[in-house]
């Protein structure tokens, strides 16, 4: 199961905006929020209230709280691994714990009485969840996710990133992302720079950074690591993630006709199983359209990411949707109609043979 979530930070913000930012969350289908709870400054229990009614008031929307921790926090707040009612009664559903203990006791924190989820994190790198595994934990209430990285240039390498997933998800656990919002400026830290898991991701619009992960596939739940996302952030994150297909982001040329534009965004592509190096097909629409006029115009040189559909001149391929992986040469059989967003090119490569996919603009 996929989830969407959002990030808020009760300690630097008043109850009144998150509660509205909830609000508006909660309207796009956003189930999960993420709190940073790693260092309480100045009155312990006034923190504490503070949380505790942001994360009641999320729990009436329907968007349960993951509360990020340390094992630091434990003794301030005179909490034991043992005993985790404190959390319970915060109104938190998952405890995240940005630094681990030794496995152990992770497991023993997973036959919690309070039926509290235990999230552990993805990013090191090192054999910290075959260790926890050996110690037998409760697979129920166990579940991943990876850091963000507020410092340019620090997030995590697509290489790294597939090879800690892939490590985790061979024990069948619920994980989680961070994506950045453009807009959002607060995080946890003074100095932020975006909140994203994948350096690449950093600049990158959340449609894309959503897609990216839909294509990928390796992830269960993506949340925005920085607040506060703007509504048309969280509108085109749950329709890039939620969404039944994954969606290429894409422009118009400007003589494209309204027949070539109704093919394009109307139809559920599929990439045919029998790939090209040169170009991905979408074949059906040569038989949906097959009676329908398409002169030959904007024939010109073609390149990656250029939208074709091949016209009149193409007998029996006429009407067939196209988009180009590489430069090729034009016969003039070809109209290039639209161009997938630069930013979103290298979706192209994650497509999955015989995938459904659509384009929006």
């Amino acid at each position: 199961m996929k989830n969407i979530g959002i990030s808020i930070y009760p300690a630097k913000s008043t109850f009144e905006k998150d509660r509205d930012y909830l609000n508006l969350a909660s309207k796009y289908g956003f189930t999960r929020v993420f709190m940073s709870l790693l260092e309480i400054e100045g009155d312990t229990k006034e923190v504490v209230e503070k949380f505790k009614q942001v994360i009641e008031y999320a729990a009436s929307v329907g968007i349960e709280t993951v509360l990020d921790i340390n094992p630091n926090l434990f003794g301030q707040l005179g909490v034991s691994y043992t005993d985790l009612s404190f959390f319970k009664q915060l109104g938190a559903g998952v405890i995240r714990l940005d630094l681990g203990f030794t496995g152990a006791e992770e497991a023993t924190m997973t036959e919690n009485s309070e039926k509290l989820k235990i999230e552990v994190n993805m990013s090191g790198g090192t054999n910290y969840i075959d260790n926890l595994m050996s110690h037998r934990p409760n697979r129920d209430y166990l579940t991943a996710s990876h850091n963000f990285y507020p410092q340019l240039y620090s997030g995590l390498s697509q290489e790294h990133f597939e090879k800690t997933t892939a490590k985790f998800n061979q024990y069948r656990l619920h994980t989680a992302v961070f994506v950045t919002a453009e807009n959002g400026d607060l995080g946890p830290w003074p100095v932020q720079q975006g909140l994203c898991t994948l350096e690449d991701h950093r600049h990158l619009t959340i449609h894309t950074q959503a897609t990216h992960y839909k294509l990928m596939d390796s992830i269960n739940d993506l949340l925005i690591g920085n607040a506060y996302a703007t509504e048309e952030e969280l509108k085109d994150l749950a329709q890039a993630y939620l969404g039944a297909y994954p969606q290429f982001k894409m422009d118009f040329l400007e003589d494209t006709t309204d027949l070539e534009k109704r093919v394009i965004l109307e139809e559920v592509h599929s990439y045919r199983g029998d790939t090209s190096a040169y170009m991905i097909r979408s074949s059906m629409t040569r038989i949906h359209y097959k009676n329908e006029d398409f002169p030959a115009h904007q024939t010109g040189p073609i390149k990656k990411g250029d939208i074709l559909i091949c016209n009149n001149d193409f007998g029996q391929y006429k009407g067939e949707t196209q988009i180009a992986l590489k430069e090729m040469k034009n016969d003039g059989t070809r109209n290039i109609v639209g161009r997938v967003k630069k930013e979103a090119l290298f979706l192209l490569d994650y497509l999955a043979l015989s995938a459904n996919f659509k384009f929006s603009e």
